[in-house]
């Protein structure tokens, strides 16, 4: 069985919209699952310490047979490969960020993973490229998409890249 599943994917370092180019490629390699569709570019202002450069940021629907674990292990080993220091500080600049927004209708709450992504619902960043994938979307446990994006939201988009086409 295939499941539908949203990813957010951002960077703000070493080129950034290189960073998430190269990150859909590697995602197109991920066994039994494929890309279905990718929203625009939007950059954003960065969440926490405001000395560090803006962000590229994007959602990937994805078709995928992986169980939601192994589909994250997946999505870790390419940030590793792209660079992607974990080191316990939250909201710092990196190479890149893949998030499992939605993994279908999934509510997982386990030590490595949470669905929905915590904090999704109030990140501006994250809800228009999600919506411009699909408007009618439910956020388990937190309601459609567009009641989210008229609640408070942190992240502020600083604006989509009109010109900007996937390769």
């Amino acid at each position: 069985m295939r499941t539908r599943v949203f990813v957010g994917l951002g960077s703000n370092m070493n080129e950034p919209l290189k960073q998430l180019e190269k990150a859909v490629a590697a995602i197109r390699q991920i066994p039994d699952t494929t890309v279905q569709k990718l929203s625009g570019m939007y950059a954003s202002a960065p969440m926490g310490p405001e000395d560090q450069p803006d962000y590229m940021n994007a959602v990937v629907e994805l078709q995928s047979g992986l169980d939601a674990q192994v589909l994250l292990e997946s999505l870790q080993m390419i940030e590793q490969q792209q660079g992607r220091c974990r080191d316990g500080e939250r909201w710092t600049q990196r190479t890149l960020d893949l998030d499992i927004l939605l993994y279908g209708n999934d509510v997982i709450h386990t030590d490595t993973l949470t669905i929905p992504h915590p904090g999704m619902h109030q990140r501006s960043f994250v809800l228009q490229p999600l919506k411009e994938l699909d408007a009618t979307i439910v956020i388990p446990g937190r309601g459609n998409i567009n009641d989210c994006l008229d609640g408070d939201l942190l992240g502020e988009v600083i604006n989509r890249l009109e010109n900007y086409s996937w390769p």
